[in-house]
């Protein structure tokens, strides 16, 4: 709303430039961080495998701290930072779940320190080795809470990218042949908060009618208007698009493109195969080597694919000192705790014991390689702070 006062009207400056008579809302989150963001990705996955190499909640609570403290001091006012508490909550309800199961499936973990014992339901022969109910022992308790600790740390550690990295410039940074799998994916997040505002404006348009806006006939009264608008959006979009040549690609020898496939697929396959031998214990030896070369055959195969893809940058994000400090903090932490998993004397401080039931202990040099993950904290830029905008009057012609 415009102020008026003997003719004059009050207008309050835009963040794109130009004036308008409705006051702004100051928010921080318009002018990006100067990190890259594809280095925010890369520090949350590191400490994500880090989490992953280890059972002690020591270590699992302070890489939790580690990314909360991180994302504290330079999350923005953005729309996307806001999903960390969603994946703090998620953390909390898979750690929940985890005990959940433990208490009613039962645990493999043999104990003699018996907390309840809960009816048991009989199961047929063939369901030998699955129960439901029994005992509940506190060594099937502990262990289900370190297994369910670790996962909620690897879902905190990737809400944190997800909160300081920016999907738009992210998608500017993808390789030509991610580009459309990006667009795709940026639009589905964009238009899912659309999807929700429409969702609570109808069934609130519904309420001051007199309108149920709850149970089955409710939700298709609703999803109906719902789906329509999603439509209409969507063939927008579509229309946008298509005016300003998405999807225009370059002619290339059919040979690249059969090995641009089988270096994609070997690579993605090498990759998946190089993981699951760094997350066991047995595959410890290859799987570092089969990551890296999965890693390089997949580089290569989006290399190649990005030929394909006939589109320019505008002002592409510079990787540069800051942003390598942040990635290299994040790479150090997983890589001294993978050396701390796979040593003789490491191994015992990363997976305290449960049969029989030990205090866990804060192993120094492995706490002290998470502690790794505050560099981000000191050396990346600190957002903008939000500052009051002033209004002007100018006088409105009669």
């Amino acid at each position: 709303m415009s102020e008026r006062s003997g003719g004059w009207v009050v207008l309050w400056p835009r963040g794109g430039g130009g004036w308008s008579r409705s006051s702004p809302r100051p928010c921080r989150g318009a002018s990006a961080s100067s990190i890259h963001p594809g280095a925010w990705w890369v520090w949350s996955l590191g400490l994500g495998t880090a989490a992953t190499r280890t059972t002690n909640p020591l270590l699992l609570g302070l890489l939790i701290a580690v990314a909360g403290y991180v994302v504290a001091t330079h999350r923005t006012d953005a729309p996307w930072a806001r999903s960390y508490s969603a994946f703090v909550k998620l953390g909390l309800a898979v750690l929940v779940i985890r005990l959940g199961f433990a208490v009613v499936l039962g645990s493999p973990i043999p104990g003699s320190h018996v907390l309840v014992t809960l009816p048991e339901l009989p199961l047929p022969h063939w369901a030998q080795g699955v129960r439901v109910g029994g005992r509940v022992t506190a060594e099937g308790l502990v262990f289900a809470l370190y297994d369910g600790l670790r996962l909620a740390a690897l879902l905190i550690c990737v809400g944190a990218a997800n909160a300081l990295a920016n999907p738009a410039r992210l998608l500017k940074s993808l390789p030509g042949a991610l580009y459309e799998i990006g667009v795709a994916v940026v639009v589905a997040l964009t238009f899912a908060p659309n999807l929700i505002a429409d969702v609570q404006r109808l069934r609130a348009a519904r309420r001051l009618r007199g309108r149920p806006d709850r149970g089955v006939r409710g939700l298709l009264q609703v999803g109906l208007p719902v789906l329509e608008g999603a439509l209409e959006r969507s063939v927008a979009l579509a229309a946008a698009m298509e005016a300003r040549g998405y999807g225009r690609t370059a002619e290339v020898p059919a040979a690249v493109r059969r090995t641009t496939a089988a270096l994609t697929l070997g690579g993605l396959l090498g990759v998946c195969a190089g993981t699951y031998g760094l997350l066991t214990a047995a595959g410890g030896t290859y799987g570092l080597p089969v990551l890296l070369a999965g890693l390089a055959a997949a580089l290569g195969g989006l290399w190649l694919g990005g030929r394909r893809s006939l589109r320019t940058r505008y002002r592409p994000d510079v990787w540069g000192v800051r942003a390598w400090l942040v990635a290299g903090s994040g790479v150090s932490v997983a890589t001294l705790l993978v050396l701390a998993s796979v040593s003789s004397g490491g191994s015992a401080a990363l997976h305290p014991g449960v049969v029989p039931l030990v205090s866990p202990t804060l192993p120094l040099w492995p706490a002290a390689a998470v502690l790794l993950g505050l560099l981000p904290a000191f050396v990346a830029p600190s957002p903008p702070a939000s500052r009051p905008v002033e209004p002007i009057a100018v006088k409105e012609p009669s």
